[in-house]
């Protein structure tokens, strides 16, 4: 029971996160698309996307720098004490001879600004890292205003995806021995949550 405690907000997280290419966000488009709408900077209706598509195992790349992050975990009311009912005056334990303990809580995640997140199914190679950090280092809010994103990344991905995600950002030389140009410039969060 501590366990699924513990691991019930990262559960929460990570599966929204990863329901993010099906689930809508607060304009209506799924929160990793193609076609978000924004205003440029003439207050023109346009789109931007954060996404390039793909349908292979999804990954993250997510900017942390703000004090919002792009996936919100809401606490309404924390997990508090054990519920116990191991009495023997316990209709539990007087007819069925149970023991039954549990806790309550209740909280859920929702999605913020798609601009914080960039989420592919493409094969995760320093070509699509390269895009994805571009873009998100590219985004803007309404009016063309550049958000300043890109200072401090997190590369998410599942399992499968570790040594992949650690090529592109602990490995010093690639290719026969050129330099990395990518090496620490996101940190790695492996996540079993998305397998």
């Amino acid at each position: 029971m501590g366990n699924s405690t513990g691991g019930h907000v990262e559960m929460l997280v990570f599966a929204l996160l990863a329901a993010g290419f099906t689930t809508n966000c607060y304009d209506g488009q799924f929160f990793f698309d193609t076609d978000h709408p924004i205003l440029d900077q003439n207050g023109n209706a346009t789109t931007f996307a954060n996404t390039d598509g793909g349908a292979g195992t999804p990954w993250f790349l997510i900017d942390v720098s703000r004090s919002i992050k792009p996936v919100i975990l809401q606490v309404r009311k924390d997990f508090g004490d054990i519920v116990a009912k191991d009495k023997v005056t316990d209709d539990n334990v007087f007819d069925l001879n149970e023991f039954r303990y549990g806790v309550d809580a209740r909280m859920n995640a929702g999605f913020s600004f798609p601009q914080l997140a960039w989420g592919s199914k493409q094969t995760l190679d320093a070509a699509h890292y390269e895009t994805a950090k571009a873009a998100l280092g590219s985004m803007k809010g309404d009016y063309g205003r550049p958000l300043g994103l890109g200072t401090k990344l997190l590369l998410v991905v599942p399992p499968s995806h570790e040594g992949a995600g650690r090529k592109i950002l602990q490995s010093a030389l690639v290719n026969g021995g050129e330099s990395n140009p990518w090496a620490g410039t996101a940190e790695l969060v492996v996540v079993p949550w998305l397998a």
